[in-house]
């Protein structure tokens, strides 16, 4: 098989804000040039996970090469929401060009305006296209003002309806005329950039590549620039979506690599690839690295899973290896782990796979972020609410904060401002964009938005509003561990880290709601919310009596009395030496406490 030649090739990505239709932009391409046939051809024929089709969002990158005449064309899907930019920075860094695409009736959104800046920022040339021009409700001239005066792209917008397929080719049109070639040399010492890995059963890990210069075969001995380890090539090809093997991958093109690596650990996404006998004086630039934000417990709610939980883990890892997590034990819920995420969504899609795809009843207790915390004069981070310093011991404490980018229609501003205030916002600026439309920035804290942040946007700005952040450091700030004690035991599992100001709100919510939850006992027993040594809210869960009187038809009094007598020592034993048993729906309404 003969090299291609690079100025034949265009590497390109689809970036847009969630549910912008670029899942059926890149339907109509994959169909146009005929690389599925319409027999094969469904919905989203990219996003191959179950979860993805059922949400309608994209979770993981994914690439496919087409061919449009005598033209191979890489596309590289990247998803569109906050919490997966890790995978659209991977993939923007194996482009030259991207697709951004824009609902005509939503007009430029703040995920549209975060990923074009992505773009901008590595040197893409950007192909504004205005998808979903077929609505009622699309107003095509405001939307491109929205492109031109926001995002600062003069390029002609492409108007099309990817559901109908109208404006697929013009798109095509565009890729080959104004995305530019890659400029490797095939001639040169082999590099090429691992921008994605998966896992198979059958084997191991798949790497997915983009070869910048020189030429990859098999049988080719490479080498990892940042570990030094060794392989051999004993497969590589293209992705038609489906893996298909080829002699070798040249100077431009995009495939996968298998090397006969078993363990993922070995890998490190956005590392260079080199060949051993030629190998390179510097690693290739533009790859970010995923730090998780979000930490939250994962404990199985029957104890016996604890090990079929860490397989679970152990194999989900292999496949999504931005999420991090170790070991972790708990007075109330046993062993379990203690996971990092890249954000809540991200939380919330690693515990739906769990459950579904091995089975798991799982219990995840409420998110926190990591803290700086300074004691004697060190500082220390801490990630677990359990693990936080004494109230007394503690000098300063900082909190990471993030920038909030917010697009919204003008007349739900103020509901949006009052919001951010309460969530203790710093202002920034205001800019009034044309069609109406406004764009808010503030400095949060991290902890303030993992708790139903979006949820509660979505509400005040009746789902308009849409956001984006990135961090921007940490900030002092009064914030306070906050203990939850039942009969007298604090619950490590229930304690969160709040601020000093709605310390006592969240505390009596905490206990009003656990009164509500726990069963009664036979003796009297107290719901306390501590902070330090001090009690701020108390709720006392009422003895359940049994009627030892029942039995007394009649007779002297004082044997009633000493029944009764008998019954307040039996209950003064029990709550010596009772336990309450604590269920599970308490800690999953802790998650919601903060509202």
């Amino acid at each position: 098989m003969s090299v291609t030649p690079t100025r034949l090739i265009r590497n390109f990505s689809i970036i847009a804000h969630i549910d912008h239709g670029k899942s059926t932009l890149a339907d109509r391409l994959l169909e146009a040039t005929g690389t599925i046939s319409s027999r094969q051809m469904q919905a989203q024929v990219m996003d191959s996970m179950e979860l993805e089709r059922e949400r309608g969002i994209t979770i993981k990158s994914k690439a496919v090469r087409m061919r449009h005449g005598e033209y191979v064309l890489n596309l590289i899907d990247t998803p569109g929401h906050v919490d997966f930019s890790y995978e659209v920075s991977r993939a923007l860094a194996s482009c030259e060009g991207a697709l951004l695409v824009v609902d005509a009736s939503q007009g430029v959104e703040a995920q549209t305006l975060a990923n074009a800046n992505l773009a901008a920022e590595v040197g893409l040339k950007i192909i504004p296209v205005i998808n979903k021009v077929d609505l009622p409700a699309a107003d095509v001239e405001r939307t491109w003002e929205q492109i031109s005066g926001i995002l600062k792209i003069h390029h002609d917008p492409i108007l099309v309806s990817a559901k109908e397929g109208r404006g697929t080719d013009e798109v095509l049109a565009a890729i080959i005329k104004d995305i530019p070639a890659p400029q490797g040399d095939p001639a040169a010492p082999l590099s090429a950039l691992v921008f994605d890995s998966t896992f198979s059963v059958y084997r191991g890990v798949v790497l997915l590549v983009r070869v910048v210069d020189g030429k990859a075969q098999k049988g080719m001995k490479v080498k990892f620039f940042s570990t030094g380890q060794e392989f051999v090539i004993e497969e590589l090809g293209h992705l038609n979506p489906k893996q298909v093997p080829a002699h070798h991958l040249s100077a431009g093109e995009v495939g996968y690599m298998i090397l006969g690596i078993k363990d993922i650990h070995q890998v490190r996404v956005g590392d260079t690839v080199m060949e051993s006998a030629r190998p390179l004086a510097a690693a290739l630039p533009g790859y970010k690295e995923a730090k998780p934000v979000v930490f939250a417990g994962v404990f199985p709610i029957n104890p016996a899973d604890y090990t079929a939980l860490t397989y679970a883990l152990e194999k989900l890892n292999l496949e999504d290896s931005s999420f991090n997590y170790a070991q972790e034990s708990s007075e109330a819920l046993g062993f379990g782990f203690r996971l990092g995420f890249l954000g809540l969504l991200h939380m919330d899609i690693v515990k739906e796979r769990l459950e579904r795809e091995f089975d798991l009843s799982l219990i995840i207790t409420a998110p926190n972020v990591i803290y700086r915390v300074k004691t004697k004069g060190h500082w220390k981070v801490v990630d677990n609410p359990a693990k936080f310093p004494p109230h007394g011991d503690i000098e300063v404490v900082e909190e990471p904060f993030v920038r909030l980018t917010i697009m919204l229609p003008a007349q739900f501003q103020d509901g949006v401002l009052t919001l951010l205030k309460d969530r203790r916002g710093e202002h920034i600026g205001i800019e009034y964009v044309p069609g109406g439309s406004m764009l808010i920035v503030y400095d949060l804290p991290l902890s303030e938005m993992v708790i139903n942040f979006y949820d509660r946007l979505k509400s005040v700005s009746k789902g308009y509003a849409s956001m984006d952040y990135i961090p921007v450091g940490n900030k002092a700030s009064d914030v306070l561990k906050l203990e939850v004690l039942i009969h007298g035991e604090p619950v490590d599992a229930l304690s969160q880290i709040v601020h000093k100001d709605k310390a006592y709100r969240v505390g009596k919510a905490l206990c009003e709601k656990l009164k509500e939850l726990i069963d009664r006992q036979m003796f009297e027993v107290a719901i306390q919310a501590r902070i330090g040594g001090k009690i701020i809210a108390r709720e006392t869960l009422a003895a359940r009596r049994k009627d030892v009187l029942a039995k007394c038809y009649g007779g002297d009094i004082t044997r009633k009395r000493k029944l009764l007598a008998k019954q307040k020592e039996g209950k003064k034993k029990a709550k010596m030496l009772g336990s309450v048993e604590i269920p599970q729906e308490a800690f999953l309404a802790a998650l919601k406490i903060s509202e």
